[in-house]
């Protein structure tokens, strides 16, 4: 598989990566972040509404670029390096690809629309577990005369303070799947709903408590059911979990980055510590899983974009544990090689481990990649094909 990034790609990395070192460096990520979990809203008006990203990967009829998963990790990848407080990765990266796998190409366009032109930001209430089947879903829908009667929680939901529209799957009375949208505007007042904010480790992306005790909604508020709403579902959990991946990376390489200027300027013994022989392999250790986890998030995107989703996921899965692997390790490696100033407040590496260690559970961390792996690779020779190797190993 050639994984080189053509002359466009890179011009979308490389403005990405230009406008958001000037517009969400760490000071910037700090006011948003001061008083608790939020998102920088100017930033997010920009790169929404005025720079076209929400569109990116979403068909030319509904506005969008028409582009792809190879674009999008660009994109993902440089708004994680720069931990961007925006609901990127809610709203475009799972919520878009729940509305379009799980409804036809006329229904889900007025929805798309919205999206893609960033008028509208939307938030995914996923399973508490981690997983995209419907099994774990506790979220109920009871049919009545005028519509259902929603029950149950999800202890985390991110990006949901601030959404305009809530995607909630459900199990209606028969069992069967659903996919339920509402409007957290609408409800303001309303006792039977509660979206609490919760402050959280990693405060560059808010998450939010659900609780529907009684719900009432209309008929319309069910926009598909059965194998359908299964399918956006595990389409959406996959794809996000690829565009986590993205994240990590980026995150990870920010890691790097700073550890190296750091140690280039750091003079002990009258000389920088970058010249000291430990510090450079520790460093050299961190470039390569940097860049392993590039080849398979990469890989994944390719992968994805080129053919049947569902044949992508064990590479998807394989970049999942890469990318863990690399900013769990790169996110501690920073701290340490920062020395007595790495955890403090006013040095960067202690975001990036907030980020580390709660991005290490979203979506069932590499924990429920690694198991997807073991149930559905066949021998050891696909375990290496697809770069199937944890760091802890």
């Amino acid at each position: 598989m050639d994984l080189s990034i053509s002359v466009e790609q890179q011009m979308i990395r490389d403005s990405a990566r230009d406008y958001l070192a000037a517009q969400s460096d760490s000071a910037a990520v700090r006011r948003a972040t001061e008083a608790g979990p939020a998102h920088d809203e100017a930033l997010w008006h920009a790169i929404s509404t005025e720079l076209g990203w929400c569109g990116i990967a979403l068909p030319e009829a509904v506005g969008g670029a028409g582009l792809g998963a190879p674009e999008l990790v660009l994109l993902q990848e440089q708004l994680g390096q720069r931990l961007a407080c925006v609901p990127f990765w809610s709203a475009v990266c799972v919520a878009a690809p729940a509305l379009q796998a799980s409804l036809d190409t006329h229904g889900s366009a007025p929805w798309l629309e919205r999206l893609a032109c960033g008028e509208t930001r939307a938030a995914v209430a996923l399973p508490d577990d981690g997983g995209c089947q419907f099994d774990s879903v506790s979220i109920t829908a009871q049919a009545d005369a005028q519509g259902f009667v929603l029950r149950g929680s999800v202890a985390q939901v991110a990006d949901a303070a601030g959404a305009d529209w809530l995607l909630v799957p459900a199990r209606l009375d028969d069992g069967a799947p659903a996919l339920f949208v509402l409007e957290p505007t609408l409800l303001v007042g309303e006792s039977r709903f509660a979206l609490q904010s919760l402050d959280s480790l990693d405060r560059t992306r808010p998450l939010a408590a659900l609780r529907l005790d009684g719900l009432h909604v209309s008929a319309d508020a069910c926009l598909v059911r059965g194998d359908a709403a299964a399918a956006g579902l595990a389409h959406a959990w996959w794809h996000g979990k690829l565009m986590l991946a993205a994240e990590q990376l980026g995150a990870a390489q920010q890691c790097l980055d700073l550890t190296v200027a750091y140690v280039s300027e750091r003079v002990q013994f009258g000389r920088a510590i970058a010249s000291f022989q430990a510090v450079k392999h520790r460093c050299a250790r961190m470039m390569v899983l940097v860049e392993a986890a590039r080849s398979a998030v990469y890989g994944a995107a390719q992968a994805w974009h080129g053919a049947d989703a569902g044949a992508a996921r064990l590479d998807v899965a394989a970049a999942c544990v890469a990318a863990d692997d690399a900013l769990r390790f790169c996110a501690q490696e920073a701290i340490q090689l920062h020395g007595g100033v790495g955890f403090t407040w006013e040095y960067d590496p202690q975001l990036y481990f907030k980020r580390a260690q709660a991005a290490s559970g979203w979506l069932g961390g590499a924990g429920a990649a690694l198991a997807y792996i073991a149930a559905h690779a066949h021998g050891p020779a696909d375990g290496h094909a697809h770069g199937v190797q944890h760091d802890s190993e």
